[in-house]
């Protein structure tokens, strides 16, 4: 059969991040590439115990059909925590329960965008909310980012030039790929830049909890008072990602609109997890469970960057998240980072190239290391063998 697929359908000839992740999947390889929890620090008893308690206490309505918009009891945990923990004021009207934040980006951009249409991101940026902008026709333009995260000017002056811009895309805290967090002063700036223009700020904040150094700051949507910003979260990275479970908290007026467009996706998300979420939420100390996995990861990337001060080539930079799950390294030279992807093969070990994080011009010899995912020893080695593959290749 000769299909005729849409043009959202991308040439599978060219998935290179499906052929980076299948060959960093070889049991051989010591991967840094995925962007994985420890799986050791899913809290499976707790999880457990809630999914028993549903099942004995509400199992028919846990099973049925429910609203589009999300469980009640798990959209005022929800609420609860925005208030206490983000310092965002707002209710469960608010609030839309997603089947993860891929579904968010998603519908999002569904909602907002026409063929043609602009969307700013910073350079680099996620790779799968690029996918999903392209898959709608968007023309996506980086904006230049520092270890502060976006420059202001530069996303002034591109919203000067392109002024019919429908969206500002960005991940402020603990950045992917980057692990760069926004300062406040830039957070307040984006939103009275964003509301001078008329355009909508889609704040994605997947690592914002995980924090393990420096000084908490509010999200972007804690400065926003007019409805400008869209923000996005997801249990996935403070949970388990398996629930497939996230939220966004907008206008009223963008929640109803949002609505309509999932149910048209999915009807709702998945019943039964948000039930057990929301028992586990209820029965356990959430803050606790971060603050675990907060001080894992400290451990990890803190010995991942020594490993790479000492044993990479001198020249070799890196950036110091506070938090999150990815480092962003940038080798000298004009390295085709490609290349040194399968020369780091050869060695059995593997990372994220550059190239599928920038929406336009791609600045060679950068890449994205995880260490979430990873034990000492495979940090040790791991990085050993890429600092001989990277000196081979320099």
């Amino acid at each position: 059969m000769n299909f005729k697929f849409s043009k959202r359908v991308p040439n599978l000839d060219d998935d290179v991040v499906g052929e980076i992740l299948k060959v960093a999947g070889d049991p051989e390889i010591i991967s840094f590439a995925g962007g994985l929890p420890a799986p050791e620090l899913f809290p499976v008893e707790a999880m457990h115990q809630a999914a028993d308690k549903v099942f004995e206490k509400y199992g028919k309505d846990a099973l049925q059909y429910t609203a589009t918009i999300g469980n009640v009891k798990l959209r005022e945990s929800i609420a609860h925590r925005m208030q206490t923990n983000k310092f965002v004021h707002t209710s469960i009207d608010n609030i839309c329960i997603t089947t993860g934040s891929e579904q968010s980006i998603d519908l999002v951009a569904k909602m907002m965008v026409n063929e043609g249409d602009v969307i700013l991101v910073e350079k680099p940026t996620y790779l799968c909310a690029l996918d999903v902008f392209k898959s709608y026709g968007a023309k996506v333009v980086g904006i230049d980012m520092d270890e502060d995260g976006m420059l202001m000017d530069a996303l002034e002056a591109k919203l000067t030039e392109y002024s019919e811009a429908k969206l500002i895309y960005t991940i402020p805290n603990f950045q992917n790929p980057t692990g760069r967090t926004m300062t406040a002063d830039r957070r307040q700036k984006m939103v009275e830049i964003a509301e001078k223009h008329n355009v909508v700020i889609l704040e994605d904040d997947p690592y914002g909890e995980i924090r393990y150094s420096g000084e908490v700051v509010p999200p972007i949507k804690h400065y926003d008072e007019n409805g400008t910003v869209v923000y996005m979260n997801t249990f996935s990275k403070i949970l388990a990602p398996g629930m497939r479970l996230g939220w966004i908290v907008a206008d009223k007026d963008f929640i109803d609109a949002f609505v309509v467009m999932k149910q048209s996706a999915d009807l709702h998300s998945d019943n039964l997890s948000q039930y057990i979420v929301a028992q586990y939420m209820e029965d356990n100390d959430l803050d606790k469970h971060i603050q675990s996995i907060s001080d894992e990861y400290k451990k990890r990337a803190t010995m991942m960057l020594k490993e790479i001060d000492e044993q990479f080539p001198k020249g070799v930079k890196h950036s110091n998240p506070e938090g999150g799950m990815f480092i962003w390294v940038e080798v000298p030279g004009n390295v085709n980072t490609m290349d040194l992807f399968y020369n780091c093969v050869k060695h059995n070990v593997a990372f994220v190239p550059g190239e599928p994080f920038y929406p336009d011009e791609v600045i060679p010899g950068t890449f994205r290391m995880n260490f979430s995912n990873m034990k000492d020893d495979q940090i040790h080695e791991g990085v050993r063998r890429m600092a001989v593959a990277i000196n081979e290749m320099m």
